[in-house]
């Protein structure tokens, strides 16, 4: 029986297509889920559900892989409504907690359990398998319903009043293929453009398109062809140079065999109502009202755009021909009403507004009559009054708001280049349309936040998973930037504070064209970094957009005094670098900790702003992002104080011994550490004299390495005064007890080395408890050198001695720790006798050759990394050579 707020699984849909995968119980297996979703969706071109069914994907495949602590099947499965995931752990026992149950699912802000919550909010259906083996969470997502034939359809008029045509109405009809080459090009094409269809085929549309003809289209024409469906206005260049201008729509298809193309209707721009013609309402003498009339499609055109930048475009253009304007725009108010932000322009210089913000209300450079109907006959005599329009040649505007339930939602205008063109009566026009496509314009602004909210929900989760992911600071600034470049900004800097006390340092610069970057790099060294305020939001900082005018002003100004030579590519880097920094630049704090460790900054090209919705989104990853490279700092600055730490450990180096070959090799177990429980050491204590040592403390680590050091330190002093071998060693055994609770025992194998004048070595040894020091002769026998003695710092009283070696010419003498003789695979460990036989093919070679051949051994006798510390020391007298 199903649990209240959890579906069975039905299976009635129609299957069309599946793909599974699987994924190992380690972190990394929750980014590549989402990767997996992500592109199998895409490709199956179920965009409008992708950024739900990834966000969905990685908090169930977390639970599975981080919480459950298994591995997740990934099953993707695509019917006609929608698309089903379905995510199995193997973990059947696990308790799910149930809606209804008298038990809450928990909070979402919770680090856990958040993939329920998240089913029941985001999915049409979801529900809970169990079987004996495991443990499987689904969920439905269905696609947006989509309106298909006709959705209205205009009266029947008379012929009198149907649009006139000079002459025979022209289609035309191009086909692009996906590299936006022409591969079809009709009749009606030829005779409007003046091409022959083998003069056109194969070649790009782009040598031919004047892109963009209608200011306010904001894609080029390489992206229009790559978009679903589009409608606009652009030019077309004809076989004698003049540009015709064109109304163009663009549906995108495939093939039988899956190859995409664009088919492409073409009209002169003033036919345009062939292609796009709204709903048309006959004149009556009676005045009666049309009922079945919808003023919205009247104004807007049937079908009505289904996206909002459409719907905005369409109907700044309906707008400008509704009263014959020259120019038309339409602006939407911020959340809070503070604020209009340019959203659709037509007729304007330039479209590279979109997204400027207008503050309202009365003031210098303020939109004063947002919120009401307002004419301006002559805009020279009321500088500012529409700060849009500020040097476009625009003399007179209209302007109503759009409201939605007495809210203020946005302003509509419509301009002209001549004073005096419009009077109240035509801002009651406009008003009556501003106020039949208000709602419509409010409910597909709160979806596109929607989408917006749920694909910066999905970013931020891959966002904190990708700097969560590493501890190194330079790659938390490059993951910083990368992830900002292109989604978020244009290009991006990150500046780093040291401390309190030092200067914002330009530490990483990232620009989506990667030839912008060095340009801009040497752009914002030039000038002084923005001040490192503590206050969180985006601020704004002009700095360098002045600078990049200045410097292009200058390389202007002096290329202008050498007309005689051409223009140097220095002034093309300039100019390029002036563009792409020429737009709107915000500085974001990076705080962690209550300290301002960084600045974010982010910018964009020529006239260009930022979206509030995108400032906030760069906020919330600025807030992770501090954490995470405070994070790398702090873990960096702990690294190098325990390496340097642990190098004080270590011998400063090995001297150089006459007419003996001296050769370590020291592996210390555990990531990071560069000193453990095992040691060595090799220093003169007289003229010919010279101590040796090589031991083992119990452990690994620091706490080790704390007594190697020790035993070190002691081992030098004690020798250095005098003392014997016995001696030595019976004194660093009271040392190491008197640590009291910090005492570890150790293994240790001492010795005073003397070369002879003959060419042998005498050698004087004691081997407390540690692996004997092994003897190779050149005849290839290997022997034991020393006899086992007690190891220290177990019992107070001991009684060491010492024993006598001589290598004579060509004897080497090898002393390791048991990380080299107890190497595991299974149950087979190397061990004294597996030393021996290795030694005993080591005649002949140098000292150095000997600790390569023994390390080389020890690595190869297990697949697996070595979990002790290790130490090779080998000491030859070399054999005089023979002429």
């Amino acid at each position: 029986m199903a649990e209240p707020g959890v579906e069975t699984r039905t299976r009635s849909s129609v299957i069309t297509a599946r793909a599974a995968a699987s994924f190992e119980p380690v972190g990394r297996s929750v980014a590549t889920a989402r990767a997996f979703v992500r592109d199998t969706l895409q490709g199956w071109g179920y965009t409008d559900v992708v950024d739900d069914a990834v966000v969905l994907t990685s908090e169930l495949v977390t639970n599975a892989v981080v919480h459950a602590g298994t591995s997740a099947d990934v099953l993707c499965l695509r019917t006609e409504e929608g698309v089903r995931v379905e995510v199995a752990d193997h973990y059947p026992e696990r308790e799910v907690p149930m809606q209804g149950t008298g038990r809450s699912l928990g909070s979402p802000d919770r680090e856990n359990g958040r993939g329920l919550l998240l089913c029941a909010a985001l999915a049409s259906r979801w529900g809970v398998e169990y079987s004996p083996t495991q443990k499987q969470v689904w969920f439905q997502l269905d696609l947006p319903e989509r309106p298909v034939g006709t959705r209205s359809a205009g009266p029947v008029l008379p012929i009198g009043m149907l649009p006139l045509a000079d002459e025979q109405i022209r289609v035309a009809v191009i086909q692009i293929d996906r590299n936006g080459a022409i591969s079809a090009w009709n009749e009606d094409a030829e005779r409007l453009f003046g091409y022959a269809a083998d003069q056109v085929v194969g070649k790009p549309l782009g040598d031919f398109a004047a892109w963009p003809q209608t200011p306010g289209i904001g894609t080029g024409i390489a992206e229009a062809l790559r978009m679903s469906r589009w409608e606009g206005s652009y030019g077309l260049r004809c076989n004698d140079g003049r540009v015709i201008p064109v109304y163009a729509s663009h549906l995108r298809v495939r093939d039988a065999h899956g190859e995409p193309s664009t088919v492409c209707l073409l009209v002169r721009d003033y036919e345009r109502a062939i292609l796009q013609s709204p709903t048309r309402t006959p004149v009556t003498d009676s005045g009666g009202d049309n009922r079945h009339a919808d003023p919205f499609e009247v104004f807007i055109g049937s079908p009505a755009p289904d996206d909002l930048d459409g719907l905005l475009q369409r109907t700044v253009e309906r707008a400008r021909d509704m009263l014959d304007g020259d120019a038309a725009f339409l602006l939407l108010a911020t959340d809070d009403e503070t604020e209009l932000e340019v959203r659709a322009t037509t007729g304007l210089p330039s479209a590279r507004q979109r997204f400027a913000r207008v503050p309202v209300e009365s003031g210098t450079g303020r939109y004063a009559s947002a919120r009401m109907p307002a004419v301006h006959e002559d805009l020279t005599a009321v500088h500012g009054g529409v700060p849009l329009l500020n040097g476009t040649g625009m003399r007179s505007v209209v302007t109503v708001p759009l409201k939605v339930e007495g809210r203020l939602t946005g302003s509509l205008g419509v301009a002209a280049e001549s004073a005096g063109r419009y009077s109240n009566e035509q801002a009651l026009r406009l008003q009556f349309a501003a106020d039949r496509i208000a709602l419509a314009v409010e409910s597909a602004r709160l979806g596109e936040l929607e989408r917006l909210r749920r694909g910066s929900l999905s970013f931020l989760v891959e966002a904190s998973d990708l700097l969560a992911g590493t501890l190194d600071r330079d790659q938390t600034l490059a993951l910083m930037a990368q992830m900002t470049v292109p989604t978020l900004a244009t290009w991006c800097a990150v500046y780093t504070i040291a401390d309190q006390s030092s200067e914002p340092y330009l530490s990483y610069v990232l620009h989506e064209d990667e030839e912008r970057i060095d340009g801009l790099k040497a752009l914002l060294s030039r000038i002084a970094p923005p001040e490192p305020v503590p206050s969180p939001g985006a601020r704004v900082w002009t700095a360098p957009g002045e600078a990049a005018h200045q410097a292009a002003l200058r390389t202007s100004m002096r290329e202008l005094g050498l007309a005689s030579t051409p223009l140097s590519s220095g002034i093309g880097t300039t100019l390029a670098t002036a563009a792409a920094v020429g737009g709107e630049t915000v500085v974001l704090p990076l705080v962690a900790r209550n300290r301002v460790i960084g600045m974010l900054t982010l910018g964009k090209p020529s006239d260009d702003h930022f979206r509030q919705e995108i400032l906030e989104l760069a906020e919330d990853l600025s807030r992770r992002a501090a954490l995470a490279l405070d994070n790398s700092r702090l873990y960096s600055e702990r690294v190098a104080i325990s390496q340097s730490l642990q190098r004080s450990l270590l011998p400063p180096g090995l001297p150089q011994i006459p007419g003996v070959e001296v050769d370590v090799i020291y592996r210390a177990a555990g990531e990071g550490n560069e000193v453990g429980g095992d040691f060595y050491d090799l220093f003169p204590i007289e003229d010919n004299a010279y101590g040796f040592a090589i031991g083992d403390v119990c452990g690994t680590g620091p706490e080790a390495a704390a007594v190697t050091g020790l035993a070190r330190h002691a081992l030098r002093l004690l020798a250095r005064e005098g003392f014997g071998g016995p001696a030595v060693l019976e004194r660093l055994n009271a040392a190491i007890l008197d640590e009291g609770a910090r005492s570890r025992f150790l293994t240790l194998l001492y010795g005073e080395l003397r070369p002879q004048e003959d060419g042998s070595a005498v050698l004087k040894v004691v081997c407390a408890g540690h692996p004997l020091p092994l003897r190779l002769r050149p005849d290839g026998t290997v022997e034991p050198a020393a006899e086992p003695q007690p190891l220290l710092g177990v019992m107070e009283d001991l009684e060491l001695y010492e024993q006598t070696v001589t290598l004579d010419p060509g004897d080497v003498l090898l002393c390791v720790t048991d990380g080299v003789t107890e190497r595991r695979e299974g149950t087979r460990m190397l061990g004294d006798d597996g030393l021996a036989e290795v030694l005993t093919t080591c005649t002949g070679l140098t000292a150095g050759a000997v600790t390569a051949r023994v390390l080389r051994a020890v690595e190869r006798f297990a697949a697996e990394p070595a979990s002790d510390d290790m130490a090779i020391l080998a000491m030859r007298v070399p054999q005089p050579h023979t002429s």
